[in-house]
């Protein structure tokens, strides 16, 4: 089922035409009781189709607001939503500014002023805090469209005077550069930098490009330039959010009481923290109160859902929803469940993001010999609910597996890899570096360097005997930072001496044949004929369903791609790469269940005696519920207890024994050995 249908089987219910009229009257107040679940988001994606508003959702912190963000993303296609954070990572007053949520914040105020309708999602520290006023924001927004009579100098000046930093290229918000009649400037109110090419004095093109590779993206007829609103103008008048928004926007607010009392708390916290009067003057000016906004949302049409109403005088709208119960994996809980929902004339809807939850959940009621009737949806909400109006059961698979259910929320730290200006600001002064052409030196920071009367940014490199090399930033592409020895200074370079040429001819002679006896050895390797395993079983797929996590993108692809070497005749080598926390752990323990599904053993090689204790339990914990035993052997366990293993694995009694580079000497005999684990290959050396 499409999200477009989905939508469908609530659009009829009783409630919404009359509800959709409260909402259109000016300065009503509707309090909407018996909601849970996602039933709210559903609801709020459906009054955006009737009520051609802006609508402000305030949740109740800001895991809560994202989950509310993320469902409307999926159910209110038409509309653009929008996420409105706190400026700062944590609370008001750690004063710990985070960019990213300035460059949201600034989306959603440059985007109230041009459009009708839009969903705002949000929540009580955010709207602590104040904003630029709409007056203040438009004096300090540059408007650019293409076939504008502009001069690059004005441009350059009106940059400069909204604090834009002028580099040789733009890698970070709030700078601009200027290549001939080429302008780049990176607003704080965009996904992506614009690139402006000037004709003489008039705007030929405007695109948006990728910093990445610096290829153009969209072609654009106008452009809002917004500097960093929130540090750059410290100076100008500051104002509440629900002042900036329009006086028809419809606020759709989650226990109001509680979120006046957060906010309430936010801004005394913060104000009992300041250290002199001028401090307590400063955040006075820039927070909003409790109080206040109690008082402010009055003006406002409000739908309010939560426990106890707000307001003094307001409607109520009674819907009839229950939570999604909870079955704690008991299958045929959940069978009667939907059974007796059947029987009641429900129709059943199971929600999963992946075809093979639900087709799991198939499975097992089919090996119940249980009668189920469900109809699966193709993408999943936060929370499941029964519509008891509607006759509506639905239930998202990751509450019935108890897996958590991921948040999105669009940041250009999510959807952008590492730039290779960002790489340069971390390096620090004294840091080793190669020069591609030039070999080692000493990183020395950024320069101003005149070439043909202009004024450039270079890097300097300190060499052998006090040389120094200065590196275009143009060719930043041809340094890299040393990666050696932890703890040892490399051999530094001396320029012009030819010894780097030479060490790079003699490690590519070396390259060549280490790469001649890899091509030997995987000739061999498809020569041979090793162990194919049997296609997933069903307890393979209740081990992968059964992570409490959502699996990311590259860890389906890389068990996928391990999953189809296994089953191959040709003995499988697969090098598995990833940042901490990518979840190489989770796809090494399911290959190895996939082996001792099929009666092979496992050996887990790992480099430190503490990496092998923590991997027992890790697979131990992970494969509990599964017929598995898993052993380790280190120099932490008594004697007699490693012998008994060593023994219990050569008569085939230990499926999956883990241990440092013992594994591989001869007091280890495995009885079936089919398939060896190395983490951490670099550190072993190249004998073992």
């Amino acid at each position: 089922m499409e999200r477009k249908d989905f939508r469908g089987l609530f659009r009829k219910h009783d409630l919404i035409g009359g509800l959709c009229q409260m909402l259109n009257t000016p300065g009503e107040k509707v309090h909407l009781q018996g909601l849970f679940g996602s039933s709210r988001s559903i609801l709020a994606s459906l009054l955006s189709e009737k009520i051609q508003k802006t609508f402000v959702i305030c949740l109740n912190d800001k895991e809560e607001a994202a989950y509310f963000y993320d469902d409307l993303n999926i159910l209110a296609s038409e509309v653009p939503v929008l996420f409105f954070p706190s400026s700062y990572k944590r609370s008001v007053h750690y004063e710990t500014i985070e960019q990213e949520n300035i460059i949201l914040r600034t989306e959603v105020l440059n985007r109230l002023k041009s459009e009708n309708q839009l969903l705002i999602v949000t929540y009580p520290e955010a709207l602590t805090e104040k904003v630029i006023s709409v007056e203040g924001l438009a004096a300090h927004t540059f408007q650019v469209s293409k076939g504008d009579k502009l001069s690059i100098e004005f441009v350059n000046e009106v940059l400069y005077e909204y604090g834009f930093e002028r580099v040789d290229f733009v890698y970070e918000p709030g700078q601009y550069s200027i290549r001939g009649g080429i302008v780049d400037v990176y607003s704080f109110s965009s996904e992506d930098p614009y690139r402006l090419d000037f004709f003489g004095d008039e705007v030929d093109t405007i695109r948006s490009f990728n910093l990445d590779n610096q290829i153009s993206k969209e072609a654009l007829t106008r452009i809002s330039i917004i500097p960093n609103i929130q540090e750059g103008l410290k100076g100008e008048k500051r104002i509440s959010f629900l002042e900036f928004i329009p006086d028809n926007t419809l606020l759709f607010l989650n226990d109001i009481q509680l979120i006046v009392e957060q906010m309430e708390h936010n801004f005394r916290q913060t104000i009992d923290k300041a250290e002199n009067e001028e401090e307590r003057k400063t955040w006075f000016a820039n927070l909003l109160s409790g109080k206040a906004f109690s008082e402010e949302i009055e003006r406002f049409t409000c739908a309010e859902f939560g426990q106890k109403t707000f307001f003094k005088k307001s409607k109520v709208a009674t819907f009839h929803t229950s939570h999604q119960p909870v079955f704690k994996k008991n299958f045929d809980l959940l069978a009667q469940n939907l059974i007796d929902h059947q029987t009641e004339g429900f129709t059943n809807y199971i929600l999963s993001s992946n075809v093979s939850q639900t087709d799991r959940l198939k499975a097992i009621f089919d090996d119940k010999g249980l009668k189920v009737m469900f109809r699966p949806v193709n993408f999943t909400l936060h929370e499941g609910f029964i519509d008891h109006d509607r006759k509506i059961c639905c239930y998202t698979d990751h509450q019935i597996f108890e897996r958590y259910h991921r948040f999105q929320i669009k940041t250009r730290k999510a959807e952008r890899d590492s730039i290779t200006f960002k790489e340069l600001n971390k390096l620090h002064q004294g840091d080793w570096v190669v020069h591609v052409d030039h070999g080692i030196g000493k990183f020395m920071g950024l320069v101003k360097t005149e070439v043909d009367g202009k004024l450039q940014e270079a890097i300097r490199l300190n060499y052998k005997d006090n040389d120094v090399l200065l590196v275009s930033i143009h060719n930043l592409h041809r340094i890299s930072k040393y990666k050696g020895k932890d703890g040892t200074d490399p051999n530094i370079s001396k320029l012009g001496s030819g010894a780097w040429q030479k060490l790079k001819d003699r490690t590519k002679l070396k390259v060549k044949d280490i790469a001649k006896e890899l091509i030997e050895l995987y000739a061999q390797r498809l020569q041979e004929r090793g162990f194919a395993f049997s296609p997933d079983s069903y307890l393979q797929t209740e081990l992968e369903a059964s992570f409490i996590y959502e699996d990311t993108p590259d860890q389906v692809k890389s068990t996928i791609a391990v999953k189809e070497d296994m089953e191959k005749e040709i003995p499988m080598d697969r090098l598995v790469c990833g940042d901490v926390g990518f979840g190489k752990t989770e796809i090494a323990i399911r290959a190895a269940f996939k082996a001792v599904a099929d009666s092979k053993q496992v050996a887990v090689l790992v480099p430190t005696t503490l990496l092998a204790l923590q991997h027992f339990k890790t697979f131990t914990d992970r494969l509990a519920d599964f017929p598995a035993r898993v052993e380790y052997i280190s120099r932490l366990r008594k004697p007699a207890d490693v012998k008994q293993v060593l023994d219990d694995t050569k008569a085939g009694k230990v499926d999956i024994l883990i241990g440092t580079h013992k594994l591989v000497g001869k007091a280890v005999i495995f009885k079936d050995l089919g398939l060896l684990i190395v983490d951490e290959e670099q550190k072993f050396g190249v004998s073992v």
